[in-house]
């Protein structure tokens, strides 16, 4: 696994979305040493921006580069887009952003189908630091990664897993093996995914299949087809709609990303429904049955991302990030632009994962293995940029 020798980018965008995590059985709260760690967790708003490659005036974040100065195929696991931070891992359903420093940018990254963590970053060579035993079959696997909201201090980081027996939320660090948070979310031969997002309060947010059952959804006994509130030991987080329920709303079917703004004000959950695609702008204890925007094409909806006036949301089926503009109130204004689509020669096939790093900067993963058409150096962890907005959708 390599990343490539430092050209220009080909990173076209708007993009983003933080993706994180839950928790449930209690267990030894004890952490242990972790080398890999970065600097200390800065606020969304005392982050420094990442010193990013330099490009020529030909190119730029958000514009791919120009003919003249046009990135070569890659070279077996080499990829010369200075946007890839890694190369050749497998399936990459999940990221997780860490700390900047503001010299550089470093994520985990979770390949689905083998449960493997990496630590990627534009610093060095991909490092496995975690495997997690996972059962991938149907969509199942390692769907989610987050880090804890008290990272700098424990180290720990929430994983969203499908077992032999259940779904489940987990945590680790390096060289330790993975405690139980969440567990006994159903599980089904499909509708296995989840995502993770950590709560601007402290508490994770849990984001569940209905594991090919459409009447769990709506139940509200069970953990299936949920948008779930918990701490991070996997009790309900205080405040929920009913108290002692983790349950904080319902109606979910095949959910691919939760995402918001960094004051919790807003809050998005992606999901693969019965007719189309969908994002729901969630409500606690209300139910998720009004979309606020479908997709009849059914793009494939994965991660996704506020950006104040823009709402970028990743696709895996049409390989693309579909833009929604965002009034004043945060109702969808319009149509979404298209990026990453292939125009101009950019594009990384299909998004499987995408999270804000800080800013205008975000990390996304390729599962081009899983049924797209990978070139050599699939599947790869990318920066993306987000593209200045030329007009904010606001009325």
């Amino acid at each position: 696994m390599r990343r490539g020798p430092r050209r220009s980018w080909s990173a076209v965008v708007l993009a983003a979305v933080a993706v994180v995590p839950a928790g449930c059985a209690e267990f030894d709260d004890s952490t242990a040493a972790t080398d890999w760690r970065d600097a200390p967790e800065l606020t969304a708003e005392a982050a420094p921006q990442p010193q990013l490659p330099e490009m020529g005036e030909s190119s730029g974040p958000g514009r791919p580069p120009s003919s003249e100065t046009s990135v070569p195929p890659p070279e077996g696991c080499t990829d010369y887009d200075q946007a890839v931070i890694a190369t050749c891992l497998d399936t990459v359903s999940a990221v997780a952003p860490l700390p900047s420093d503001g010299s550089s940018i470093s994520a985990l990254a979770g390949e689905r189908r083998s449960g493997r963590v990496f630590l990627v970053g534009t610093g060095g060579e991909p490092q496995e630091i975690a495997k997690l035993d996972v059962d991938a079959t149907g969509d199942g696997g390692l769907t989610g990664l987050a880090l804890s909201p008290t990272y700098a201090e424990d180290g720990l980081v929430y994983a969203y897993i499908t077992t032999s027996d259940d779904n489940r939320v987990v945590r680790f660090s390096q060289g330790q093996a993975p405690k139980p948070v969440l567990t006994g979310i159903p599980k089904g031969s499909t509708r296995n995914r989840g995502a993770l997002l950590p709560g601007a309060d402290g508490t994770l947010l849990v984001a569940t299949g209905d594991a090919g059952k459409s009447t769990a959804s709506s139940d509200p006994a069970s953990l299936a087809g949920k948008v779930l509130r918990i701490d991070t030991s996997g009790r309900p987080a205080k405040g929920n709609p009913t108290a002692d329920s983790p349950v904080y709303a319902r109606g979910l079917r095949a959910p691919g990303g939760l995402c918001g703004t960094s004051d919790g004000a807003r809050l998005w959950v992606t999901d693969r429904a019965e007719q189309h695609d969908a994002v729901y702008r969630v409500e606690a204890g209300e139910p998720l049955s009004v979309p606020a925007w479908t997709w009849k094409d059914r793009p494939g909806v994965t991660g996704c991302a506020d950006w104040t006036d823009t709402l970028a949301v990743a696709t895996d089926e049409a390989g693309n990030l579909q833009n929604l503009p965002l009034t004043e109130d945060g109702s969808i204004g319009g149509d979404p632009q298209l990026t990453l689509d292939g125009e101009n020669g950019t594009s990384y096939g299909r998004i499987g994962s995408l999270t804000q790093v800080t800013g205008d900067v975000a990390v996304a993963g390729t599962v081009n293995k899983d049924g797209g058409k990978p070139v050599s150096s699939d599947d790869r962890v990318v920066i993306i940029v987000r593209e200045p907005s030329s007009g904010s959708g606001r009325d």
